[in-house]
């Protein structure tokens, strides 16, 4: 399943980039990470918190170093201005902690010390090396955090467009791409 998401934020210029929806391909690119905490981290962070790749690569060690899972710092997007949070789950807790544990970061450096287009390379590297078909790129990181939301616990467009500071259920409908899934399946049902 393909999905558009767009591109510099311009009209009419979009590229097709997909979420990774098999869990096991998840946990095949964490296995293929585990001797690269950074890029674990990363990743790990990406997908729990379905936050565009700009936000995630403005944090700075300070802002995280002391949170523990269930605890959130407010970060205000780039691209809309508007307010959000970054969450720490246990997952997200544990890669961090071996992360931070591991490299040489003060609190005043960058998280994440690479830039956006190195950061799509990785992902484009991850999801080869994992075997995954389709088109990955850093907005895969955000898509797959709410397409696992919607598919996986069952979350209502209302809440992932909430978090995705979207401006209505509709544009997140058409961001994921699964509203046709979800009424094929409904029509196969039997009354």
């Amino acid at each position: 399943m393909r999905n558009k998401a767009r591109r510099g934020g311009r009209e009419g210029k979009s590229c097709l980039v997909d979420p990774i929806t098999d869990a096991a391909d998840i946990e095949r690119i964490k296995r293929l990470l585990k001797d690269k905490p950074r890029d674990l981290a990363l990743f790990v962070c990406g997908i729990n918190n379905g936050l565009r790749i700009g936000d995630l690569l403005s944090l700075k060690v300070g802002d995280v170093r002391r949170l523990k899972a269930g605890e959130a710092i407010q970060l205000t997007e780039k691209k809309t201005g508007k307010r959000n949070v970054f969450m720490v789950n246990r997952a997200v807790d544990k890669a961090l902690k071996r992360y931070l544990g591991e490299a040489y970061l003060r609190d005043g450096d960058k998280l994440f010390p690479i830039g956006k287009v190195r950061t799509h390379q990785l992902v484009k590297e991850w999801t080869k090396d994992a075997g995954l078909k389709g088109n990955y790129s850093t907005h895969s990181l955000r898509k797959t955090w709410g397409y696992h939301m919607r598919t996986k616990y069952g979350a209502g467009f209302e809440v992932i467009a909430k978090r995705f500071n979207h401006s209505s259920p509709a544009v997140t409908m058409r961001y994921l791409g699964i509203q046709d899934k979800e009424v094929n399946d409904l029509l196969m049902n039997e009354i």
